[in-house]
């Protein structure tokens, strides 16, 4: 006759539970433990692909926006330039007879000039001119990760700066932290100049423009002015 399993007897009611094995409670606890450390494996999995995703993105996004900084300063310099060589080969040949012409000219053409200065500006690279060394870089008082600092080094210096701060992750962390506070006050700097280069050559065109219709209605309703009498 088959005896009946001591774990699926059911006690009658009112009746103390019976305490379970040690065996199962070793079984239970080694599961829980390794339940927990999964877990703590996977959160800290998750933390440091995120930090990591976080740095990517954020390299990612200065550099785009390095490029897309670059390419208005062209479009900048570019338009300005064909605009004072139009203005210079067309018009200013002919302020000699029309003199009516030299103001609308100049201003519009010296929004050119401004305005191309600073896109010029812009997208003019900028290095570093502090000399630095390994002790800096043992010190946190230089970001080996710019070139404009790491290329002053010797290379057995950089080698030897870079393999100790790949081996101190909160130290590396904080380099990369300090590389994109750096690209975020190029990138402040670059748009800046871009805005008052926009401001500018908006304003020149503008006030040539109007110049332009101004003296032409000037000279519609009053006419040319009188030309200079020569005297011998």
């Amino acid at each position: 006759m088959n005896r009946p399993d001591p774990k699926h007897i059911i006690p009658p009611a009112g009746a103390a539970l019976p305490a379970p094995h040690p065996l199962e409670q070793l079984q239970d606890a080694d599961e829980g433990g390794k339940k927990k450390k999964k877990k703590k494996g996977k959160d800290r999995l998750d933390s440091t692909r995120g930090i990591e995703t976080m740095f990517r993105t954020s390299y990612r996004t200065h550099v785009d926006m390095s490029a897309l900084a670059d390419n208005k300063a062209n479009i900048m310099i570019s338009i300005n330039g064909l605009m004072a060589s139009i203005l210079l080969a067309s018009i200013a040949s002919k302020i000699d007879s029309n003199s009516w012409l030299l103001i609308p000219t100049t201003i519009l053409l010296s929004g050119c000039v401004i305005s191309m200065v600073f896109a010029v500006l812009a997208a003019r690279p900028r290095l570093a001119s502090k000399v630095i060394d390994l002790n800096d870089v043992r010190q946190n008082a230089a970001n080996i990760l710019f070139f404009g600092n790491f290329t002053k080094l010797p290379e057995s210096d950089y080698v030897d700066a870079m393999t100790t701060l790949l081996r101190d992750s909160p130290r590396l962390y904080q380099m990369m932290i300090r590389d994109i506070y750096s690209l975020g006050g190029v990138l402040e700097r670059k748009f800046r100049l871009l805005r008052t280069s926009y401001t500018v050559f908006m304003v020149g065109l503008v006030a040539g423009a109007l110049a332009f219709v101004i003296v032409f209605l000037l000279v519609v309703l009053v006419g040319p002015p009188a030309p200079p009498v020569q005297t011998f």
